[in-house]
Parts: structure tokens; C-alpha cells; sequence
């Protein structure tokens, strides 16, 4: 069972920068992928970014979505069994609950399958 935790929301205007983090219990943090996702209110739930697990032989591979390329970065802290989303240039259709997941299978991350979801944090960007 893993169980996370996502911080780091709030409200900020059109420009600004906000950074979320997720803090995930258990020991075998380095092995799950890990994945921000959104969900504004009356749309669906969509992927933000995903990072994969640790693996020997194919190393760290990160996904965007077309929309926050190149203002959001995701990153991970395996030692604090954390994985943070920094957000920059934040537009007002940036505004969401933002939820973390994780799953040990980067496909099911990127299919919304994930095993494990956090309760969500909110981002609010005013124009």
C-alpha cells in the first residue's frame, strides 16, 4: 500500500509560480512511476506529467502534456520519497485540483490507472 500526500497548492496570479509536492509512504518509493494529474471543475480528470520509476537499464523518462511543455517540470527526491511539479508562467486555465498517483506499470500512470492516488490539492491562477 503506498499512500500519498500532495501539498503545495494555492492560489497565484497569471505569470507566477507555484511548486507542488507529493510525499508517498512505504520503502520501494524509487521503483513507481509517479504522476501529476488535473482535474478542473466539469471536465475530466487529465495527466499533467509522469515521471517513471528507477530502472538499471533504461534510466528516469519523463511525459507532458502538450500544454504545460516547457513551464512545468516534474522531478523526484527518492530519498524523502517525494515528487514534486514545479510550475511556472501559470495561466488561468492552469487551475485545478491537482492529484499525484502512483503505479509501479508508466503505462497505467499514463492511462489513468494508477493504483494509488493522493486526496488532491488546489491551484487557482487569476487572471
Amino acid at each position: 500500500q503506498v499512500y500519498l500526500e500532495e501539498s503545495g497548492g494555492g492560489s497565484v496570479q497569471a505569470g507566477g509560480s507555484l511548486r507542488l509536492s507529493c510525499a508517498a509512504s512505504g520503502r520501494t518509493f524509487s521503483i513507481y512511476a509517479m504522476g501529476w494529474f488535473r482535474q478542473a471543475p466539469g471536465k475530466e480528470r487529465e495527466i499533467v506529467a509522469a515521471m517513471s520509476g528507477a530502472s538499471t537499464y533504461y534510466g528516469a523518462s519523463t511525459y507532458y502534456t502538450d500544454s504545460v511543455k516547457g513551464r512545468f517540470t516534474i522531478s523526484r527526491d527518492n530519498a524523502k520519497n517525494t515528487v514534486y511539479l514545479q510550475m511556472n508562467n501559470l495561466k488561468p486555465e492552469d487551475t485545478a485540483v491537482y492529484y499525484c498517483a502512483a503505479d509501479r506499470s508508466m503505462v497505467d500512470i499514463r492511462t489513468r490507472r494508477a493504483d494509488y492516488w493522493g486526496k488532491g490539492t488546489l491551484v487557482t491562477v487569476s487572471s
